[in-house]
């Protein structure tokens, strides 16, 4: 049966998705607005063609995000007010004993493999049609559904421990069971942290230790002038999939890896891979990961706060759908419709991780060259065809790096006398 919360719910769903749909089409009709000529503070390093071709590249991913936001209020629809996990909690009740944990594992996991499946045409034609038609995608078939078989492993591994602890500290804790489940989170998440490095990311890719040669020196006395000790400097294999570039640091303390793609290497200098891992090291130093580690950790014991007002209310269920309460169908139900309420505070997390961005900037640029960053930026724009002329809004909601323009802007003021 309806009730207030089943409006509610529709009014933030709908209040979401026709702003997302709003912000897209002005992504569209912006880009393609300023697609036949190269801004001005670029005009000498982008050619005209490599510009159109990242007006038209991101106005293709943006259609296709439209038509996955349809898909996914679709699904979101179908398994809460449309009854599917209703039915699928009964489904299993006729091998498990409802509210168990072996029923609960079960239905959770049966709601992801649904919106797993529904979406996977959408990331199969991303794959080996936008990407493929731009000219960055080297998936092979058999790549891709191996890929699809990993990351299920994995996520099985990894993912069912945690919800049956999960399940069973929601079962066995009484009314404070959100807390328990929360330092549960905090130390799984921090352990994955420690362990992802080493003994998940080498079962997609292939990491070899860059030892020798320029840049290797470059990177080490970067290092030493920073006072940062890592585990090592790797060249992961990254154009198997894609002709994407990128960088990255991961781990923490003695863990801690520093990954290349070998993509951004062949495109590259050496000065200027060490510009843009100054940056990267810049979030380090500047505690920034630290920070959002803690941030996440306070919004989740926050959420999960808030699931257990929530947990014992018949309302809540009912209104989504749900006439079996259950402590799985409770999870499911809160963390598909949350992101609903949560929409308009996205541009707020957007201006905090772009203000983090400018710091690493400003950090880079004391620490290694300017100049070199700069090319190595508007390389990594050219080749990853990255517009340089996203529309404001759009970018404000969504963007969690600075716009092209502002960022080159920002670094010539910071290299100046």
């Amino acid at each position: 049966m309806p009730n207030a919360l089943t409006w509610l719910f529709l009014v933030a769903l709908g209040a979401a998705s026709v702003t997302r749909l709003w912000l897209a089409a002005r992504q569209i009709r912006h880009v393609s607005a300023h697609r036949a000529s190269v801004p001005p503070s670029f005009a000498d390093s982008i050619p005209l063609a490599a510009h159109q071709k990242a007006a038209d590249y991101t106005a293709a991913k943006t259609r296709l995000g439209m038509i996955d936001l349809a898909v996914g209020v679709a699904t979101l629809l179908v398994l809460t007010l449309g009854g599917l996990i209703q039915w699928l909690s009964q489904a299993w009740s006729a091998l498990f004993a409802t509210g168990s944990i072996a029923h609960g594992t079960a239905l959770l996991l049966s709601i992801v493999f649904v919106q797993a499946l529904i979406g996977l045409p959408l990331v199969a034609y991303r794959t080996f049609g936008i990407e493929a038609r731009y000219g960055f995608n080297r998936m092979t078939v058999r790549l891709f559904i191996a890929d699809l078989v990993r990351h299920a492993v994995v996520g099985l591994v990894l993912g069912v421990p945690l919800l049956l602890a999960v399940l069973w500290l929601m079962g066995k804790m009484g009314t404070y069971w959100w807390l328990y489940v929360w330092l549960v989170w905090v130390a799984y998440s921090a352990a994955l942290v420690m362990i992802y490095p080493a003994f998940i990311m080498p079962f997609f890719n292939k990491f070899t230790p860059i030892t020798e040669g320029e840049l290797a020196s470059r990177v080490a006395r970067l290092l030493e002038r920073c006072g940062f000790k890592s585990s090592g400097l790797y060249l992961m294999d990254g154009s198997k999939r894609s002709s994407h570039g990128n960088a990255f640091f991961t781990g923490f303390g003695a863990a801690k890896r520093i990954v290349l793609f070998d993509t951004l290497v062949s495109r590259l200098q050496p000065p200027e891979v060490e510009a843009v891992l100054a940056h990267e090291l810049g979030h380090y130093r500047l505690h920034h990961i630290t920070k959002q580690m803690a941030l996440s950790a306070v919004i989740s014991l926050a959420v999960l706060a808030v699931l257990g007002q929530l947990i014992d209310r018949d309302w809540f269920y009912t209104g989504l759908g749900v006439a079996t309460p259950s402590h799985a169908a409770a999870l499911a139900l809160f963390m598909m419709v949350l992101p609903e309420f949560l929409f308009f505070v996205q541009p707020l997390t957007s201006r905090y991780s772009r203000r983090r961005e400018y710091e690493a900037d400003a950090y880079a640029v004391s620490h290694a060259s300017p100049q070199e960053l700069v090319r190595a930026l508007v390389k990594l724009y050219k080749d990853n065809a990255a517009t340089l002329t996203p529309d404001p809004l759009h970018s404000a909601f969504y963007d969690s790096h600075p716009p092209a323009a502002m960022r080159i802007a920002r670094l010539a003021e910071l290299r100046s006398p």
